[in-house]
């Protein structure tokens, strides 16, 4: 066969040449086909003897292969051009050049696919990272949903806890000074001065909870933040309206933190403003408090009447909202009647970041 040059068959080079640039538009689509189109023209274009600068469009196409097809067609490509490389050394080659050629060309052929291969793993590398952030941003969205949702269960409960018992104490206060207004004045008055007072502590007490309460202020001052040490401001409180409650504190509370002792004073609280609403009158109440280094325990009973049911409900609010205060400190609470009539609730805290069993 005669050798043919660049400049003697012009329209048959452009004939050649475009069929092997021009897929390359669309190698990322479909990568192996373009190559494997590629690789026909250059098949035929051996055949027909002719060498063009066109031929290095088989190295982007094998690149592209590498880096967006699979392993298993990126060493079938690899396969087919080392063929041709083999045919067109042995065709053009100078005999004792031929393995100088084959190396030359080959290590092209393997340059190409392994950049290609690089990018695919660097790409692939990318994705997952992409999609780990992605993730993490999705379990942050998460927790903060339930940092949110805890947080309006903390305040939920805390306002419970201030609204439900000074708004029973005071209720309880004005009916006793209805009841009084005409035999006892004077009692009477004392009472609306209590419902006054009782008042004053809850706007107080909220307004510290909602963090608008500056610690100078008049009320910040009378009424300081509940601990263990106004226990007994809590008993006269609900003494004055109507439940005789006393009061023993075993211990020194010190070593607990101001949240632990007001989680104690919340409980206390909650169970006496439970045993006020649910009691009949000529109930008494009776408060322990156990204060050791490592636990705080709070038993709260009452002498009312038999009941098969309970003061605080298994089901209701108030129940649910002293046993979320006890495990946060990794403690328990257990509410239910004596034997002997009357309702006992006991809550025990750990200190020391143990956890309590029920007692």
């Amino acid at each position: 066969m005669a050798r043919h040059t660049l400049h003697d068959h012009p329209w048959t080079i452009v004939g050649f040449t475009a069929p092997m640039v021009l897929p390359l538009v669309w190698r990322r689509r479909a990568p192996f086909a373009v190559f494997a189109t590629m690789a026909g023209v250059a098949f035929v274009q051996w055949l027909a003897g002719l060498r063009l600068p066109a031929d290095i469009a088989l190295l982007i196409g094998l690149y592209t292969v590498a880096a967006h097809a699979s392993k298993r067609r990126t060493r079938l490509a690899i396969g087919v051009l080392e063929g041709g490389v083999l045919l067109a050394v042995v065709r053009w080659a100078p005999e004792d050049r031929m393995a100088q050629a084959f190396i030359g060309l080959s290590a092209m052929a393997v340059a190409a696919a392994v950049i290609g291969s690089n990018m695919r793993g660097r790409r692939a590398e990318m994705a997952l990272l992409a999609e780990r952030a992605q993730r993490l941003e999705h379990e942050r969205d998460q927790q903060a949903q339930l940092a949110v949702a805890g947080e309006r269960s903390r305040i939920a409960r805390e306002m419970h806890d201030i609204v439900t018992h000074n708004l029973s104490v005071m209720v309880a206060l004005a009916d006793g000074a209805v009841f009084a207004q005409d035999r006892a004045p004077e009692r009477a008055t004392t009472a609306m001065r209590q419902v006054s007072t009782t008042g004053r502590q809850a706007i107080t007490d909220m307004r510290r909870f909602l963090g608008v309460l500056r610690d100078d202020e008049p009320d910040a001052l009378r009424h300081p933040m509940p601990a263990v040490a106004q226990l007994e401001s809590l008993a006269e409180q609900v003494r004055a309206a109507g439940l005789p409650t006393r009061l023993e504190v075993d211990g020194d509370p010190s070593a607990a933190t101001a949240a632990a002792q007001l989680t104690v004073y919340r409980l206390v609280q909650e169970a006496l403003t439970n045993t006020l609403k649910h009691t009949p009158a000529g109930t008494s109440a009776f408060v322990r408090v156990g204060c050791r280094p490592e636990r705080i325990t709070v038993d709260v009973t009452d002498d009312g009447p038999p009941t098969e049911l309970p003061h605080i409900g298994t089901t209701g609010h108030g129940l649910h909202g002293m046993r979320e205060r006890a495990a946060a400190y990794g403690g328990t609470l257990t509410a239910g009647p004596l034997s002997g009539g009357g309702w006992r609730v006991r809550a025990v805290l750990a200190l020391d970041g143990s956890e309590t069993q029920p007692a």
